[in-house]
């Protein structure tokens, strides 16, 4: 069957079924796209003969929307949605955002605040006894006590304050379809332990089972109250995040151990494949229609995801602790064959939006030991440098997107996701630029260089700038040869743990003097199970354990955000306050590197652009991407 899954009882009942098998839960608009999580796994549960039943966005002041489809056979599967629900509802300054684009109509306010943990506990209240397995990117990244960016202080489990059974982390399919097989076999969530990729709670006072080899990690009460503790955890955390070598790990919490199974391997090539080829339906559901239409779908609908997880592995970035960091990608077979059928589509106009993932240029592992032995532990493949083992090879995605482009009907195929510039820096043959260039920006290309201070670029896992000035040399080279006028859009960031006010004071001096002018600047925004909001909680480095200084304040938050739009006359004296407390008068006058001009009365720098200056329309970078899905941008890191 092809239509979408019901999201009614009418619907339901117009399929024949006196009760659903599950009832997926989510805090966003149906969207029956493979962008989505929920798409994804309600469809392989559909491939294996279950009957799902899709409630959206259902009242959280009562558990009556719980009650919609009756009881569900075997369990209720929940998720917050695409994103973080917090990440939804706030800015990194912690002010209400007016808008929802996982929303119909782009309403906010449809789901509430910490939405996985509500979610669960309206479930149990309508039907105590029904299991619930909590999932996606809110729940995955709070599976171990954490910091709590919106409360500022360090919370349980999400298993503890939601009253769910099992949190299913990561990216889902194999642990959710060895649930939903054991479920229907009768087996109690007790009998389930053993699955990789999940995480639960015992019952209190019970002893911890037999787990074989596994780790510990300090307990929650003691990271709450010690942040020594708290850094060390995360980094033994993330340590573990591995298919191959992973370890379970327990965490102790009052008298109960929430243990975390083995990590579920990667997903094979063929595996992935096969997920890309349910039956979605590509689209909202139509009952949407009338309220606007869902907004997430505008990037995604004509977008390709070619793979998943990243070598990157930026600290701040959450795709390491639920994607992963050993990239899987699809067979060019199945991408031509999505790809083929947008032509088929009477939206469609001939315009591939995207062909890429978290990191679009990556389409197989860093190297290939990764296949066999995992990632290595507390080392990255490309920052600092990149590792001498690093295989920088584009051409089979060079391969594809000649093939892509050589589809009937299919005029442009851009990358938008975002390449990664040190790993482009590392194919000396320059083949991939040119291709680049010549075939896939649409005038302007997303990078994300995020600063220019190397200590700071060192807290944030990127490469030191002279990576970036690289890339950009070879960028506008590339442009000339192809007679193209096309400019970078860069990423950044202000605010990151080891960015002081004098760093950021650098960093709008390299911006003028490259002639960037970035419209948007994202502050770092601390959120869950990143080694960054460790950095920023405890004042530690997870890695090294040695002090990072942290801008804590609104006040100094927003000095170093104001300062990279220091060209703005609106912030003029602002910036002009900014340079007097960092200590650096010698940029308030008319000289080359001035930021502003000097007070009234002396003479201002005449008004325009030097040649080649471009105002930059680059977006923020973001902070907890669904990981595996693409959609609006908010939550990609």
């Amino acid at each position: 069957m092809t239509d979408f899954l019901p999201i009614t009882k009418k619907e339901m009942d117009a399929r024949g079924w006196d009760q659903a098998d599950f009832v997926f839960v989510t805090g966003d608009a149906y969207v029956d796209h493979p962008s989505f999580g929920v798409a994804i796994l309600s469809r392989l549960l559909e491939s294996m003969g279950f009957r799902v039943a899709i409630l959206s966005q259902p009242d959280f002041r009562s558990e009556k929307d719980f009650r919609r489809f009756g009881r569900p056979k075997y369990a209720f599967l929940i998720t917050a949605g695409a994103i973080d629900s917090m990440v939804a509802h706030y800015t990194a300054a912690k002010r209400l955002r007016s808008d929802d684009a996982y929303t119909p109509g782009n309403k906010a306010g449809k789901r509430p605040d910490r939405a996985a943990t509500v979610y669960s506990q309206l479930a149990k209240q309508a039907y105590p006894d029904c299991p619930v397995v909590l999932g996606g990117i809110e729940a995955s990244l709070r599976r171990f006590a954490h910091y709590d960016y919106w409360d500022d202080c360090v919370h349980p489990s999400i298993l503890v304050s939601s009253g769910a059974d099992i949190v299913s982390y990561g990216m889902g399919e194999h642990q959710t379809a060895e649930l939903a097989r054991r479920f229907a076999e009768g087996k109690t969530v007790k009998e389930m332990r053993d699955i990789r990729g999940i995480c639960y709670l015992t019952d209190p006072g019970e002893a911890l089972p037999d787990l074989g080899e596994h780790v510990s990690c300090a307990s929650y009460e003691k990271v709450r109250e010690n942040k020594l503790a708290y850094a060390k955890a995360a980094a033994l955390q993330l340590s573990e995040q591995d298919g191959i070598y992973g370890k379970p790990i327990v965490q102790k919490h009052g008298d109960r151990f929430l243990v975390q199974t083995a990590p579920s391997p990667v997903l094979t090539r063929e595996e992935l494949d096969e997920v890309f080829s349910l039956p979605f339906q590509r689209y909202y559901h139509p009952s949407y229609e009338a309220l606007g239409g869902v907004k997430a779908i505008e990037e995604v609908e004509f977008s390709i995801m070619q793979n998943r997880g990243c070598f990157g592995a930026c600290n701040f970035c959450a795709i390491a602790m639920h994607q992963g960091r050993q990239v899987v990608s699809r067979s060019q077979e199945s991408i031509l064959a999505e790809a083929e059928s947008f032509t088929r589509n009477p939206r469609f106009k001939g315009y591939i939006h995207d062909v890429g993932g978290p990191t679009a240029n990556f389409r197989h592992p860093a190297c290939q030991k990764q296949l066999t032995h995992g990632v290595c532990k507390n080392r990255k493949c490309l920052a600092p440098t990149p590792c001498k083992n690093l295989i920088a090879d584009h051409s089979d995605y060079i391969d594809l997107l000649r093939k892509l482009r050589a589809i009937p009907k299919v005029k442009k195929v851009f990358i938008r996701s975002g390449i990664r510039f040190d790993y482009v820096n590392q194919d000396k043959s320059g083949l991939f630029m040119d291709e680049l260039v010549r075939h896939h920006v649409s005038g302007q290309l997303k990078v994300a260089p995020e600063h220019c201070a190397n200590p700071v670029l060192e807290k944030m896992g990127k490469p030191a700038v002279s990576s970036f000035e690289t890339f950009c040399k070879n960028f506008y080279s590339a442009t000339k040869r192809a007679g193209k006028e096309q400019y970078l859009v860069p990423y950044l960031m202000s605010s990151h743990p080891g960015s002081r006010l004098q760093d950021a004071v650098e960093l709008a001096v390299w911006l003028k003097r490259n002639h960037m002018r970035p419209e948007q600047v994202q502050d770092f925004y601390p959120t869950p199970g990143t080694i960054s909001t460790a950095m920023f909680y405890t004042g530690l480095d997870p890695y090294t354990l040695k002090p990072v200084y942290v801008a804590r304040t609104p006040a100094e938050k927003r000095q170093q955000r104001i300062l990279l739009q220091y060209f703005k006359p609106e912030n003029r004296r602002e910036v002009t306050a900014a340079l007097i407390a960092a200590g650096r008068r010698d940029l308030i006058g008319n000289g080359p590197d001035c930021l502003v001009p000097a007070p009234s009365g002396q003479k201002r720098p005449q008004q325009g652009t030097k040649t080649g200056e471009h105002r930059s329309q680059g977006r923020a970078p973001q902070s907890s991407r669904p990981s595996g899905a693409k959609g609006a941008k908010r939550g990609r890191r």
